[in-house]
């Protein structure tokens, strides 16, 4: 049979349903495997016998049962009887007379290391309540936080004081506290408000043995980040108590989703279907040789994922097993959301398709979004870039705005949170959402620093200050010192926070620059995203490659939060402020555009303000202002004659006021952020009246008004008033603590003005009342009496 007939046949089987298909009076068993000669199902009691690095390798000695092959190329039979709990192989013999087995690509359950597929009832795998469980609500993506977080990590370090360390069921521990009372785990996470917990890889993946320390009762010793796919609709049995049931994985997994919802938290799951561990044993090459991969023009194995192969997408029978797979995950686990590993080697179509089918079919509100950039060259035409995601309902990481905000991902580089001049417009671009950029609206934009990739924040912040020898990082290689030395031993005798006092956490310049660079990222439009731990302060001790590193690296260090409390703090004050009010969440361009305004982006100073109660929000004006100078910046604020009520600073941030400001500018410290709101309650205090006497010879008035600036109150045109001295006058009023205030005497809009330059007014401190007089005529200005107050 040639390709060319597979490929004929496949656009009629695409719709069918494949894999194991229980039912307790018979299980029905569907596998696409168009080229091969004969295929049988060889059934087992047993998991197999393991060798010693964890795998089986001989499957003979099954029950064997013939399989029928219709004219799609799919191959089936039905076992009549309650096979629960059997474990399951595809035996194929191919056109070379070479006979396999093969593991189910759909299996839903397998044994330890995925060895085998297993037959389960999924029904008996539901935890109490499951039936109950509802999504959190999300009305739109640019309501969600998300925080990045590797399953293992959360709860590994001795000081989690957990039962289940390292496993699925750490996130059911509710009520945990360290030894200052400080929520920890899963009460952590709903403290910090963040709404989506988005897990690394927990699928099923090939480079940890689940039976590392099993049978002793101790915990693994193995580490791997996940990216190395084996199978795709299984939960990764390294997180589960008992790796040898194939169910206790299954019901883990669900009795962790259920705690987060419980908590109104999301679960979003980090896919990879741009490639596989390997080849010629991995999930597909036996059933469907040459078809599942992408080809390069000399016919091998085309390499855009960096790791030696890439998943053809594009074709029908690949697509239908990413779009069947990530529905089973969304339906049978309600996860809420994907992040797709390297997106840009899965086509557009694909990508669209995903979107569309599963929030019309599934649920509305998942969320979808995934990396715009390849590992490497790929022949993909139809790639899902930057750009390609406009109006198609998925966001893309934006990489643009994270290098604005920190500089390059490894090295000294610096970007505008991390020291640079000049980074000011692209920093403003990116908090509007990058709508001028690559995006149509806010929603398709996720905003970020730093992820499991790379230095995280804190690391990179000491790099690029210099401090990596001060700090003790480490230089390791495949999570290895080079002298073969005990790494835990290696980061104990480190100093990472080394220059931060305890007594003042926020005073220091790398805390300082963290907050800085989250800060920007959280009161940005677009959906946010945070790295687990950068609430902490969490150190990788300079690895920036720590996918296979350990805990030593990578376990979350719970101790951290009553150290570094205030920093916490700060961000759940972030958090809840951007979740209270919906300017800094707005949905669409035409909303940005009519309601944000850059108010200055010079000088390391970004200031904008959402106006005219922005998406519906309660506060009529809210002004943010961003320092990134080591020193303080004095900043004009809009005029108004309402009192300015200041949430966040350089200590705090929240939705409480702070202090309160009747001024026309605001002073920000270096190195920090700053979020006021027009408070409509109250009018300004200490105002400055500020009156202007004017003489015509002509005693034409009619017409003749000021137009005013840097009030701090109200700026724009005053008419003038005619009294019966044959004067005009006009009075305005300028806000506590103004210096100077500029001013034009016109005719109409602009028809006439009097004098060639502006003139600008000074403001004497402790002055409640100012007055000056002006004659017409373009040489005369300001009469003498009152020159000292204007110039």
């Amino acid at each position: 049979m040639t390709v060319m007939m597979s490929m004929d046949m496949i656009k009629s089987c695409t719709s069918l349903k494949l894999g194991a298909i229980y039912r307790r009076e018979g299980t029905a068993f569907l596998v696409w495997a168009p080229d091969a000669v004969h295929v049988s199902l060889a059934l087992y009691e047993g998991a197999g016998e393991y060798d010693p690095q964890g795998f089986v390798t001989d499957h003979e000695g099954g029950t064997l049962y013939g399989m029928d092959r219709n004219d799609e190329g799919v191959w089936s039979t039905k076992v009549n009887r309650d096979l629960h709990g059997t474990y399951y192989m595809f035996k194929i013999e191919s056109t070379d007379g070479a006979v396999r087995y093969a593991v189910d690509p759909y299996a839903t359950a397998v044994s330890a290391n995925g060895s085998r597929g297993a037959v389960i009832d999924l029904a008996k795998s539901n935890p109490p309540g499951w039936e109950l469980d509802v999504r959190p609500e999300l009305l739109k993506p640019t309501d969600s936080v998300l925080y990045e977080l590797h399953v293992r990590d959360f709860s590994i370090h001795a000081d989690s004081g957990m039962k289940y360390r390292g496993k699925y069921k750490a996130f059911t521990e509710g009520g945990l506290r360290d030894m200052g009372g400080n929520a920890v785990g899963l009460d952590h996470l709903e403290e910090l408000g963040v709404t989506h917990v988005h897990l690394l890889p927990i699928f099923d993946f090939r480079t940890v043995n689940e039976l590392d320390g099993y049978a002793t009762g101790h915990l693994s010793r193995e580490y791997n980040w996940g990216y190395d796919p084996q199978n795709y609709n299984v939960p990764e049995g390294s997180y589960a108590t008992d790796p040898t049931d194939p169910a206790s994985r299954i019901r883990e997994l669900k009795e962790m989703v259920l705690a987060l919802h419980s908590r109104g938290i999301r679960v979003v799951m980090d896919v990879v279907y741009n490639h596989t561990y390997t080849v010629d044993d991995g999930p597909f090459e036996r059933l469907a040789p040459g078809y599942f991969y992408r080809k390069d023009v000399s016919g091998a194995l085309s390499n855009g994922s960096g790791v030696g192969n890439e998943l053809a997408t594009e074709k029908p029978m690949v697509r239908k097993y990413i779009k069947d797979s990530l529905r089973y995950w969304a339906e049978e686990f309600h996860i809420d959301g994907f992040r797709f590993d390297l997106m840009a080697l899965i086509d557009t179509t694909t990508m669209r398709e995903i979107v569309s089918e599963l929030r019309h079919e599934v649920d509305n509100s998942l969320l979808f979004y995934g990396e715009p950039w390849t590992g490497g060259m790929s022949p993909l035409t139809e790639q899902t870039v930057k750009g390609s995601q406009r109006d198609q309902g998925f966001a893309v990481f934006n990489d643009h705005f994270r290098h604005a905000i920190k500089g390059d991902n490894d090295g000294r580089g610096r970007g505008f949170a991390t020291g640079e001049p000049w980074y000011e417009g692209a920093v403003v671009e990116g908090m509007m959402g990058s709508i001028h950029d690559f995006a149509l609206h806010p929603s398709e934009t996720v905003n970020y620093v730093t992820v499991h990739d790379n230095l995280n924040l804190w690391d990179k912040i000491l790099i690029a200050e210099g401090m990596e020898q001060q700090a003790g990082l480490l230089h390791l290689m495949d999570g290895k010192l080079p002298d073969g030395g005990d790494v835990w031993q290696a980061t104990a005798a480190s100093n990472p926070y080394a220059g931060v006092s305890d007594e003042d956490v926020m005073r220091a310049v790398p805390v300082r620059r963290s907050l800085l660079a989250n800060g920007i990222v959280l009161l940005s439009q677009g959906i946010p995203l945070l790295h687990a731990g950068d609430e902490l302060l969490r150190t990788k001790f300079g690895d920036h490659n720590s996918y296979r590193s350990g805990d030593a690296i990578n376990a979350i260090r719970w101790s951290n939060k009553q150290r570094f409390r205030p920093v916490f703090d700060y961000y759940k004050g972030l958090i809840a402020l951007r979740k209270a009010h919906p300017a800094f969440r707005m949905t669409t361009r035409e909303e940005i555009e009519e309601h944000m305004e850059v108010l200055r982006s010079s000088d390391r100073i970004i200031a904008y303000r959402l106006m005219n109660s922005a998406a519906g929000d309660s506060w009529s004006q809210i002004v943010v202002v961003v320092n990134g100078n080591e020193h303080e910046m004095s900043v004009d604020l809009p005029p108004t004659l309402y009192r300015w009520n200041i949430v966040v600073n350089e200590q705090h941030a929240g939705t409480e006021t702070i202090e309160t400001s009747d001024q026309g500018a605001v002073t920000v410290p270096g190195l920090s952020l700053m979020v006021l709101y027009e408070d409509r309650t109250e009018m300004k205090k200490g105002l400055v009246t500020v009156e202007v006497e004017y003489e015509r010879r002509d005693q034409a008035y009619d017409g003749w008004n000021v137009w005013v600036w840097g009030t701090g109150v109200q700026d724009g045109s005053v008419l003038f008033t005619q009294g019966s001295s044959g004067k005009a006058r006009v009075v305005f009023h300028v806000a506590s603590g103004t210096k100077r205030v500029g001013c034009i005497v016109r005719l109409n809009d602009w028809e006439d003005r009097e004098g060639e330059n502006d003139w600008f007014i000074d403001i004497p401190p402790d002055e409640v009342e100012v007055r000056f007089s002006l004659r017409s005529g373009k040489d005369e200005g300001f009469n003498k009496g009152q020159r000292d107050m204007a110039s």
